[in-house]
């Protein structure tokens, strides 16, 4: 059976390709796993993915916690928030296709934005919670 982790990433990673005001946010379908050495600013990464057993006795059950950021060069905090502001409306209590796995709920828990120590980036750190069972 194919990971609830991955296969959650994947459709995260697909409703946020697909997603037209996070796209023009971007200024590209600029979401990564793996960023390439020529990203552009802004952008946005996958970042610490914990799964945890959420079984009940009859079902198979995970709990998510997932990880996302967004980087950005632009003065100021504004163009970090909007971004952070347009993940949440594309994942936030979304029905998303998983192989193998339903997913039960997606919910945003919080969001986070500073400035890097090289005083030029902003970093926006966003936080979800999804519960998948087992088809």
């Amino acid at each position: 059976m194919p990971s609830a982790g991955f296969e959650l990433q994947k459709a995260m990673h697909a409703a946020l390709a697909g997603n037209a005001e996070l796209t023009a946010l971007l200024g590209g379908t600029h979401v990564y796993d793996d960023v390439p050495r020529s990203a552009a600013f802004p952008y946005v990464t996958f970042g610490q993915s914990t799964e945890r057993d959420w079984s009940t006795g009859g079902e198979e059950g995970r709990e998510h916690l997932l990880t996302l950021h967004v980087w950005s060069r632009a003065r100021g905090h504004r163009e970090t928030h909007e971004i952070m502001g347009a993940l949440r409306t594309a994942i936030h209590d979304v029905t998303l296709p998983l192989a193998g796995h339903r997913l039960v709920n997606m919910r945003h828990e919080f969001s986070d934005a500073m400035r890097d120590p090289d005083g030029e980036t902003y970093h926006g750190v966003v936080r979800y919670r999804a519960v998948t069972e087992e088809e």
